[in-house]
């Protein structure tokens, strides 16, 4: 987006550095208009000195017939158009000879545009498309086969840069003939309701009808047939970016972004062309058929210009919403803090008994008081103790146990209590490990 947008402003301030103005008076267009009639029926592909005077003198005696001086006149109809770039010398003689002069592109576009009625109709989609499938699989197979630059150059950019591009074009300026005869059709449904309020209906109803049908029809053939055309284009895109051909690849991607287009117009025009109709039935419905002769509008519109009518603008005024609780303000509560601690504290001296020592010789004691059962021994060390330290310490328990004194256990050992809240597998013990022979 960055780029495209440099890139905008760069021909933008190409463009006004050049000082690019057209300027083109009635004389001027009538002037034009002959000169591209009287080349297409003689075959002229220039025009002399001396035939351009010829041909607005003839232009201006049926626009301007009482003007005079048309010789100086038509030197400076001539420099105008040279100057606008519509009149281009393609003699090559310089200054010496007098010149032959041709029509530029852009003067044949201008004179094309009031002239022919190019207008994208469905016939003329069909064969556009049906045109343009072809020469895009023929380019496409010629990209499959190229093997070399030369080969990439005259048979994929080639035509896409030519043939393709001028099909694309051909479908894009039908398609702006079209816009230009909506624009007419809804000029012409004005004036039928201006000079014939109720006859006009039906003239009204068949030509947004028929609009509404063309647009129909031609926006589900570029539905329908622009997938085609674009998974061509992707595939030459394809080849040209494995075959590292920038001009191909940048040529397709052109092409597919000018199809999407098409689509998208497609779509916007039928949609807008839809919220006219819809405008313009509502308006037949709601006012030409409840006001056929036109009698409430006139009598409306006489009372607004006679001098003792009177009309005002009023409005409801809705009185605020009364609060009856008191809004108590909210405080401002103080911040959370906490009071301040040593984050260091100062070392304690804590007991130097071992605490497995310890643990041994109560095992021993337990053991020598008559104990013979790891349940036994294990609720009475663990008697003093709380409920939450007595699982942790039977563990400890029972390796103390398997140390001191000899154990043993049946092949399935049962589970045994030891105390109200703890079971242990149950051991047998035989006195002091000193005692084993």
């Amino acid at each position: 987006m960055t780029n495209q947008r440099r890139d905008l402003d760069q021909v933008i301030a190409a463009i006004a550095d050049r000082k690019v103005a057209i300027e083109l008076s009635s004389v001027d267009m009538c002037f034009l208009v002959a000169l591209h009639l009287r080349a297409e029926g003689a075959s002229l592909t220039s025009f002399t000195e001396q035939q351009l005077e010829d041909v607005f003198a003839h232009a201006s005696s049926l626009v301007q017939a009482e003007a005079e001086h048309v010789r100086r006149r038509a030197t400076h109809a001539i420099q105008r158009l040279r100057d606008q770039r519509m009149l281009a010398r393609v003699d090559g003689q310089g200054v010496v000879r007098t010149g032959e002069f041709a029509l530029t592109r852009l003067a044949t576009g201008i004179v094309e545009f009031f002239l022919e009625e190019d207008v994208l109709t469905r016939t003329s989609l069909h064969v556009l498309i049906a045109s343009l499938r072809t020469a895009i699989t023929d380019v496409l197979g010629a990209a499959r086969a190229a093997t070399t630059p030369a080969q990439w150059r005259d048979g994929v950019v080639g035509p896409l840069k030519v043939s393709i591009s001028e099909l694309v074009a051909g479908i894009e300026r039908r398609q702006r003939g079209l816009d230009v005869q909506q624009e007419s059709f809804q000029g012409e449904i004005r004036r039928l309701l201006d000079a014939d309020w109720f006859g006009a209906l039906d003239r009204c109803q068949e030509l947004l009808e028929s609009t509404s049908a063309t647009l129909h029809e031609l926006n589900e053939v570029l539905l329908r047939d622009s997938s085609v055309l674009l998974a061509l284009l992707q595939d030459i895109e394809e080849l040209a970016v494995t075959a590292h051909e920038l001009l191909a690849e940048t040529m397709a991607h052109r092409l597919m972004d000018q199809i999407d287009r098409s689509v998208a117009w497609g779509s916007a025009r039928q949609r807008s062309w839809s919220e006219y109709f819809q405008y313009v039935h509502r308006y037949l419905r709601d006012v030409v058929r409840l006001d056929p002769t036109r009698a409430l509008t006139q009598r409306l519109r006489d009372q607004m210009a006679g001098e003792g009518a009177k009309f005002a603008l009023t409005y409801a005024s809705a009185a605020p919403i009364r609060i009856l609780r008191t809004v108590a303000p909210s405080r401002d509560l103080p911040p959370v803090t906490r009071p301040r601690a040593a984050r260091e504290k100062e070392p304690v001296i804590g007991p130097t008994e071992d605490p497995q020592a310890a643990l041994t010789a109560k095992v021993r004691g337990v053991l020598e008081a008559g104990a013979h059962t790891l349940s036994a021994v294990t609720a009475q060390v663990t008697a003093d103790l709380e409920a939450s330290e007595r699982f942790v310490e039977a563990g400890r328990i029972a390796h103390t146990v398997a140390q001191v004194a000899r154990v043993t256990a049946k092949v399935e050992r049962p589970w045994v209590a030891a105390g109200a809240d703890l079971e242990v597998e149950e051991w047998d013990t035989r006195g002091s490990r000193e005692d084993k022979p």
